[in-house]
């Protein structure tokens, strides 16, 4: 049965949609001329005409409307001289009859089948049911995918791996399809953010490498031999033991320059030395001590030489660090190291003033490893920055997958209760939806069965006697309906045979055609259809009737009533549209 009717843009409806709810069995609808009766009753008959309007039926079961209205008229009288036969069953074949009753009660049972499992399926008006529950499994999914997901990690930082998924459904979907095919490892978010700094955003530019540093001589330098060596002249000079005795040889070394210039006058007593003196200082001084001096010399301009080139090397890295050094840190080495140079230059000094003095340089190695170290990773650094540059997309995508790999796994538990919870009533629904397609073929090879039986036994013979029967016991005693010499069709005519259509005052054409009508309820005009289910309509049924026969009609349709109460006939459901309640009111509602 039809459960509500919405109309727009039709007749007298305007654009603001016009909605009957609430519909029952039994259904009155009074009205003036011009205010859209008939437009209900043509919507009810094919509602296909009328795009902007719909008929909501339950459990979206449509049954045949069969509507009493001026197209009725104008489609069974004023366009064919004759009326379509109306094809009622015989009683006299009790088994064909018997295995229609039995035929229709199946069907009836499969059509609750269907209402049944549809209901549970999409509920009371495809709102409710397994899928209604699905829809809301999704929705509240897919918020709690938005709450969880988008809204928690798609920052600043990593909002390029959520690209194109920045509303509700696509974020779910994509969601759904990283969780049954994303590989990646997984990555602390930390991590994933430091990443998304060289990769996503602008496209990065390449870093440049960190020169390395190149302290391998200024080390090699603290292992010289000379440094631990005392240099002093030759043993065996008779100068020698008094030097060694006074141990002022690096006294001597240093007066012996003023000496060779003061013209043989020792340049600390004044006194003249003999010739046999000058020739002891000159052994004592032999090459070997030559060569060892030069050594202390090269040794002192060497280490200060490469440790300027060293010092160099560091400020112009602290002047242009790159992206990736820790300038403070390098600094805090720096500031380690350069103690230590000046110490040494220090003690180098001392060591070439007093070369008879054994020395020991200060270490640099530990932190120049430090340096070198913090250089390397620095390096290590850049070029896997810059190899992730070259290879830019691959990298964003990688990158892209291990987002979602995290959003993946803080939503583990959300995304598996959703799937197992989706699985479960999508197989419901599937299971509903195959029970209704076979009930549904089971049905339409039972009213296939249901035609073919009636076609055994139908005749439109029922209906002119029917009629007839009608027409005389009101005393519509100038014509009658009769059937035509060849076909399914029927003729009005006068008692001397000739045709009576045209020739019938209004009243008669008015009665007649209800009578038509009232007895097409009961049948069909085929040979087939006779007991499928309807709804009907009358529209105006008693216009242009006198008032015994208003009552006549007002009682015939009272009969439908009590049928459909009783739940003993084919018509389920009843719409009477009119502009006079009375005749209606005395009919139908008399003694009800």
């Amino acid at each position: 049965m039809i459960e509500s009717i919405t109309i727009k843009k039709v007749a007298t409806y305007g654009e603001e949609p016009e909605k009957l709810s609430d519909l029952s069995q039994f259904n009155f609808l009074f009205g003036s001329n011009g205010t859209g009766k008939t437009t209900i009753s043509s919507i009810i008959a094919d509602e296909r005409d009328y795009p902007e309007c719909e008929v909501t039926w339950k459990n979206s079961a449509k049954l045949q409307p069969m509507v009493y209205n001026r197209d009725f008229i104008e489609r069974n009288f004023n366009q064919s001289a004759e009326l379509k036969g109306i094809f009622t069953l015989g009683e006299d074949q009790i088994d064909t009859l018997s295995g229609i009753e039995t035929a229709n009660k199946e069907c009836d049972e499969l059509t609750k089948k269907i209402e049944q499992w549809t209901k549970t399926l999409q509920g009371e008006n495809a709102e409710g049911g397994k899928k209604a529950e699905l829809k809301t499994l999704d929705l509240e999914f897919k918020e709690n995918c938005w709450k969880k997901g988008k809204l928690k990690y798609a920052d600043d930082k990593l909002k390029d791996a959520f690209k194109g998924y920045l509303t509700k459904e696509p974020f779910k979907n994509k969601l759904l399809e990283e969780s049954s095919s994303n590989t990646e490892s997984l990555l602390p978010l930390a991590e994933l953010k430091k990443k998304a700094e060289s990769i996503f955003g602008q496209t990065p530019t390449t870093e440049q490498s960190i020169p390395a540093i190149d302290a391998t001589r200024l080390l090699a330098h603290e292992s010289n031999p000379i440094l631990g060596k005392r240099v002093i002249g030759k043993d065996d000079v008779d100068i020698a033991a008094m030097i060694k005795k006074l141990d002022n040889s690096d006294w001597v070394r240093a007066g012996r320059s003023f000496y060779n210039t003061n013209e043989g006058v020792c340049p600390f007593c004044q006194q003249e030395t003999t010739k046999g003196f000058a020739q002891s200082l000159n052994e004592y001084f032999d090459e070997a001590f030559e060569r060892d001096s030069k050594a202390i010399n090269d040794l002192v301009t060497n280490y200060s030489t490469d440790a300027e080139r060293l010092e160099r090397q560091l400020a112009e890295i602290i002047a242009t660090p790159g992206k990736f050094l820790d300038v403070e840190k390098l600094k805090t080495e720096k500031a380690l190291l350069d103690p230590k140079v000046t110490v040494n230059k220090q003690r180098l000094a001392g060591k070439k003033k007093e070369a008879s003095r054994a020395v020991g340089l200060e270490s640099l190695g530990s932190v120049v490893a430090k340096i070198e170290s913090l250089i390397d990773s620095v390096n290590a650094k850049v070029t896997e920055h810059n190899e992730r540059v070259a290879n830019l997309s691959q990298e964003r995508n990688t990158l892209t997958a291990q987002v979602w790999k995290f959003v993946l796994e803080e939503l583990e538990t959300d995304t598996e209760k959703y799937k197992k919870d989706k699985a479960k009533l999508e197989k419901a629904i599937e299971s509903l939806e195959k029970q209704i397609e076979t009930a549904e073929k089971d049905k339409q090879g039972k009213e296939v069965e249901i035609r073919k039986l009636e076609g055994q036994i139908t005749s439109i013979q029922p209906t002119i006697d029917g009629i007839n029967g009608l027409l005389s016991s009101f005393g519509f005693q100038g014509f009658s309906l009769a059937k035509v010499a060849s076909g399914d069709s029927y003729k009005l005519v006068r008692s001397d045979g000739s045709d009576a259509k045209a020739t019938l005052s209004e009243g008669e054409r008015g009665f007649v055609t209800f009578l038509y009508f009232y007895h097409l309820l009961k049948g069909s005009d085929s040979s087939s259809g006779i007991t499928n289910d309807r709804v009907v309509v009358f529209d105006d049924p008693v216009s242009s009737l006198d008032s015994d026969i208003l009552f006549v009609v007002g009682s015939l349709i009272k009969g439908l009533f009590e049928k459909v109460r009783a739940g003993t006939d084919h018509i389920k459901q009843i719409f009477v549209l009119t502009h006079n309640v009375r005749p209606l009111r005395d009919g139908i509602f008399s003694n009800s």
